[in-house]
């Protein structure tokens, strides 16, 4: 059998879409991206991934996966799937879909049609330590972006409140008022989240699962990687995570040229991550892989690293592969127009 490994080289695309802009774009220079991917297999190499069709865009990812078991025997095992880390630090602004779900990015799967209540498990880590079981005797949520979180931890003993800060599960905030100085706390550490559950593989034969989320789509106010039409600060990074060419330089430097010719406009990167290497990990290689990207609207401009990727309407493009073996994650770089509001 031949084997097609592919490391998604370099292909940028720039062809137009306005793409809706990130939660909380607008209010901050910078968005946090977290990269979320595939189904991980827990126990068996006998259980291949004979296809996976995965669709991108700023609002959704859904992936529809046919899995085969190749053994004379029924393959009891555990499906999971690992939730990016949520980091609640202060200073980092994250769109997720819901922070006052334990579900935040909207999780969603269906194993033969059959929509599927997983289990969700959940660790609170600061420090490198797994303080679970101390957030919990306190009865603080474990999603610290929450209100809930935040009220709860407000309310903690002032004993508990300072051993916290100084082991660097919160985070105090202090200013001054004049003379009088002003404190606030907030929770700093990182949520680990799987949504895991039991299936069964039966000998011989396949299974279809599909799951769907919301991805936290990261952004960045004005284009970061060229300036007045030359390779600006960010240019060789986004060169190498992007695979940005010279044909998305030159509509990246017309719509700097549109930025000062029309007023009230300006340009916005959004960047969107999946982990696309959780294909790895099951018996052999992805028989039948394909991936589209929507980047939203027409007039945006989008590049990410892939093969024989073909544009196949007016915000989709494409990518097919036989025996794929996934050696990076995909990500990708969206340019799109913000008209500011006037007041």
């Amino acid at each position: 059998m031949s084997v097609h490994r592919s490391s998604l080289p370099a292909l940028a695309l720039a062809l137009g879409a306005t793409v809706a802009a990130p939660h909380g774009a607008l209010a901050n220079d910078t968005m946090a991206v977290l990269g979320a991917g595939g189904l991980r297999l827990a126990t068996t190499g006998d259980v291949t991934m004979t296809s996976e069709d995965l669709y991108i865009s700023p609002d959704e990812v859904r992936v529809d996966y046919v899995f085969t078991n190749n053994s004379d025997k029924d393959i009891e095992s555990v499906v999971a799937f690992p939730m990016p880390d949520l980091e609640t630090y202060i200073e980092t602004d994250i769109g997720v879909a819901d922070k006052e779900s334990d579900n935040f990015m909207n999780f969603h799967v269906e194993q033969d049609g059959e929509e599927i209540e997983p289990e969700l498990q959940q660790r609170v880590i600061a420090g490198n330590l797994d303080v679970t079981e101390e957030v919990d005797a306190q009865g603080v949520p474990k999603l610290g972006l929450s209100e809930k979180a935040q009220a709860a931890v407000n309310k903690l003993p002032p004993e508990v409140q300072d051993d916290w800060v100084a082991r660097g599960l919160l985070y105090k905030n202090v200013w001054y008022e004049g003379d009088k100085e002003m404190s606030e706390i907030s929770p700093r550490w990182t949520v680990r989240s799987t949504y895991w559950w039991r299936t069964v593989f039966p000998a011989k034969k396949s299974v279809t699962v599909h799951h769907s989320y919301k991805p936290v789509v990261g952004g960045t106010v004005a284009m970061t990687y060229i300036d007045n039409g030359k390779p600006g600060t960010n240019y060789q990074d986004y060169k190498t995570k992007y695979c940005i060419d010279d044909g998305f330089m030159k509509a990246s430097a017309k719509l700097e040229q549109q930025q000062k010719d029309i007023p009230d406009t300006y340009y916005m990167e959004s960047w969107i991550s999946y982990i696309l290497t959780t294909g790895a990990n099951w018996a052999g290689p992805i028989g039948d892989f394909h991936l589209t990207v929507d980047k939203g609207a027409a007039d945006a401009i989008v590049s990410f690293c892939g093969k024989d990727v073909k544009k196949t309407g007016p915000t989709t493009f494409e990518m097919r592969a036989k025996e794929f073996f996934p050696e990076r994650d995909l990500d990708i770089l969206i340019v799109y127009k913000q008209m500011i509001q006037q007041q």
